[in-house]
């Protein structure tokens, strides 16, 4: 069964679970170790008035209050207080991917370390097709970080099909440089999310970590790209989203996961 003790589901079905709800709040009430697999694309503190490139034109950098640049302390502060939440959660076996930019990702990654995680790679995800850098004055920022991470436990032994990402890569070994393109036009049909990743990156951590009907939680679900990439692959979501637009949207896309399968 797919719940959190205290919170009434904004969406349920038969294997996933929709709360609009504040990430700390819910995952407070969830139970120990009742999932198997985090994926998390937490705010990546980059609203900082600026601006950037979007179909060949001048767009603001600004995401939404969400994601508005603070200091190092809080950043911080934010950041282990949810990877210490998400370490409860997580079975003894169970791992943790997490995406993220410069402006982040360094203290996600103290953040795991301190709160007892071990991280087991590094994924730099190469985008293709990244936006032009209007300045001029920086190299194109092309690459995202994924930290993919397990519970530090003497014991712990975490999930990894081996044989599948081999295979997914012409039988050879597959490396932690991950190249694609960024989110489609054809996969925001429902909506729009400013940061909405793209459904084969997901599919590909879901199947790399996790066995079918085990349970992936994300805690920062936006446009629930994971919870869509659960249903195709028969594993059970949980989502947490606190923005009532985004929420609507999840929904929408999980309502009609199978139409998505091939994107």
């Amino acid at each position: 069964m797919i719940y959190i003790p205290g919170f009434k589901s904004y969406y349920k079905d038969e294997n996933s679970a929709l709360f609009f709800a504040d990430t700390f709040e819910a995952m407070e009430k969830m139970l120990p170790e009742c999932v198997d697999m985090i994926f998390a694309d937490p705010p990546y503190f980059l609203s900082n008035d600026g601006i950037s490139c979007s179909g060949g034109k001048k767009v603001s950098v600004n995401k939404g209050e969400w994601d508005r640049g603070t200091n190092f302390e809080e950043k911080h502060r934010f950041n282990r207080n949810w990877i210490k939440l998400s370490k409860k959660v997580l079975k003894p076996n169970g791992t943790i991917w997490i995406s993220g930019t410069l402006h982040n990702i360094y203290s996600v990654g103290m953040a795991l370390e301190q709160e007892g995680f071990k991280i087991l790679n590094n994924i730099t995800w190469q985008k293709n097709n990244p936006p032009p850098n209007l300045s001029c004055r920086y190299f194109t920022h092309s690459t995202e970080t994924i930290l993919w991470a397990r519970k530090n436990e003497k014991n712990s032994r975490h999930f990894f099909n081996y044989e599948l990402m081999k295979e997914q890569n012409g039988g050879k070994q597959m490396k932690d440089v991950w190249t694609g393109n960024l989110t489609s036009q054809k996969e925001k049909i429902f909506g729009k999310h400013p940061t909405q990743k793209p459904l084969y990156l997901l599919k590909r951590i879901i199947s790399a970590s996790t066995q079918e009907k085990n349970v992936v939680l994300d805690p920062f679900c936006g446009s629930a790209t994971t919870g869509v990439a659960c249903k195709i692959l028969n594993r059970n979501f949980i989502g947490i989203e606190n923005n009532e637009d985004f929420i609507k949207l999840s929904k929408e896309r999980l309502i009609h996961a199978h139409e998505q399968k091939n994107f």
